[in-house]
């Protein structure tokens, strides 16, 4: 599916194409706290690293690399420098894929079956997160990455 996206200003807008497209996946660290602000959380999605289009007609987009562990890491989070909105990751440890956020893909999003909330070990306290048959639960990682998560509830391209 072809996902566009933008910052919240019009600064910078983007397209990208993602197999894995199903908003499901919140993670709780600091980082996606803290530079996105919603909800306590962020929603990355998957998408191919070689579709992505850009505009940045006035050279707004920063680059932030988060310190974990003491040390800087290599993982790059894309933002517009005037607005603020985080717009996606790219790590070069992965360099075929890129983590468009849910929150700036302007494409309507299909809603998804199960919401996975992942690093709640680090997760603010005055977060609540729901609870119930179609929410999972872990302190760090789940097991499936989020291609294995989408094959798992039989979720392909152009199912919606």
């Amino acid at each position: 599916m072809r996902l566009s996206g933008s910052c919240h200003c019009g600064s910078i807008r983007f397209s990208l194409d993602s197999k894995t497209y199903y908003p499901f996946n919140r993670c709780y660290c600091s980082i996606c706290r803290k530079t996105t602000g919603a909800g306590g959380y962020a929603i990355n999605l998957m998408a191919d690293a070689g579709s992505l289009e850009f505009e940045d007609p006035h050279g707004r987009k920063k680059l932030y690399h988060a310190i974990t562990d003491g040390k800087e890491s290599p993982a790059e989070r894309h933002f517009c420098g005037n607005c603020g909105s985080h717009l996606w990751l790219w790590d070069p440890r992965w360099p075929d894929l890129i983590h468009p956020l849910a929150a700036a893909i302007d494409t309507p999003l299909p809603k998804t079956p199960e919401t996975v909330h992942l690093m709640l070990a680090s997760k603010a306290e005055w977060v609540d997160v729901p609870d119930g048959e179609n929410h999972k639960h872990f302190d760090q990682y789940p097991e499936h990455s989020i291609d294995d998560w989408h094959k798992l509830h039989g979720l392909k391209e152009g199912e919606t």
